[in-house]
């Protein structure tokens, strides 16, 4: 039997708790291997994001640890079928890898299905990826898609071509489904 398809999840410190566990576990259950990129193969402190009744701004807990399989450097786009950028704070340092902007370059230019959630918009808008493109983000990064060349859509769950979206993690159920969905036809399709 094949070993199962691989799907990379972009992840640093401060990445959100169930942006991040809720897409790994959809795609264990489809049959995908997830592997877990950072900027170094090590633990990642997660965090709980929400903005509380009577606040304005987002507070954050700690939340659970990851560990990353795989060091940015290290990753070899091609052997891998799609991508997904998960939110919280993490994305905001994470864009400015190189080797990170290497990878989402890639994923991008070969039509490869990309997933992305909340602040995960910020990796692909800073690696010039999103010209053009329609996607759902969190309303405070609004700014960041548009910048880039996107088109902000406040939907929970937005597709473009390869590229699905949705805002925050209130929207796994809506956006999550396409994205794997479209990893499936391209596994059928013999992608990597």
């Amino acid at each position: 039997m094949p070993a199962p398809a691989t799907v990379l999840i972009v992840v640093g410190d401060a990445s959100e708790t169930l942006d991040t566990l809720y897409p790994i576990y959809r795609l264990r259950e489809s049959g995908f291997a997830p592997v877990v990129a950072a900027p170094e193969a090590r633990d990642y402190p997660m965090v709980l994001h929400e903005v509380r009744p009577g606040w304005t701004i987002t507070r954050e807990w700690e939340g659970y640890t990851i560990t990353a399989d795989v060091a940015f450097r290290d990753v070899v786009p091609e052997d891998h079928l799609g991508i997904f950028f998960s939110g919280g704070r993490a994305p905001e340092y994470l864009r400015y890898d190189e080797d990170l902007v290497r990878i989402t370059r890639h994923f991008f230019a070969a039509g490869k299905p990309v997933g992305c959630v909340c602040h995960g918009v910020e990796i692909p808008a800073y690696a010039g990826c999103l010209r053009g493109r329609r996607m759902a983000t969190v309303a405070k990064c609004r700014f960041d898609l548009e910048v880039a060349g996107g088109i902000y859509v406040d939907a929970p769950c937005v597709e473009d071509a390869n590229l699905v979206s949705g805002r925050t993690y209130h929207d796994h159920g809506a956006w999550c489904g396409r994205w794997i969905a479209l990893l499936e036809a391209a596994r059928a399709a013999g992608g990597a």
